[in-house]
């Protein structure tokens, strides 16, 4: 368990370090997600030194939730008052990113093959 959080959490920290080091305007959790994702693609950290630590975060992963949903509770009037443009945006943009992610995957299904098996 110690060395899932090391693996973990280094990553976390090589990002936060990147992120220094560079003054890049992406926030380093998602940088230390894509080393780690880097990382288990070319066979540096093996799926199994992570497992554990990674399947019990997902299996409780509607626990990170509830801060923020305590936090929206607070803004029920500014909601409220918003709700029709709100509503809009949220449904334009979800049809937006479903399109541009199936737009996105027919490329590079028909490109030089990268998710073929």
């Amino acid at each position: 368990m110690v060395r899932q959080c090391a693996i973990l959490f280094g990553c976390l920290a090589l990002g936060e370090l990147i992120v220094f080091l560079t003054g890049i305007k992406l926030p380093s959790s998602i940088i230390g997600m894509i080393l780690l994702t880097s990382f288990l693609k070319f066979g540096l950290i093996k799926l199994e030194w992570i497992k554990g630590l990674s399947d019990f975060l997902v299996a409780n992963l509607g626990f990170f939730f509830v801060p923020s949903g305590v936090g929206l509770m607070l803004f029920f009037d500014i909601i409220a008052a918003q709700f029709w443009p709100i509503a809009i945006a949220t449904f334009v943009s979800t049809v937006l990113v479903l399109v541009v992610t199936g737009w996105t995957h027919q490329i590079m299904r028909k490109g030089n093959g990268i998710f073929r098996k």
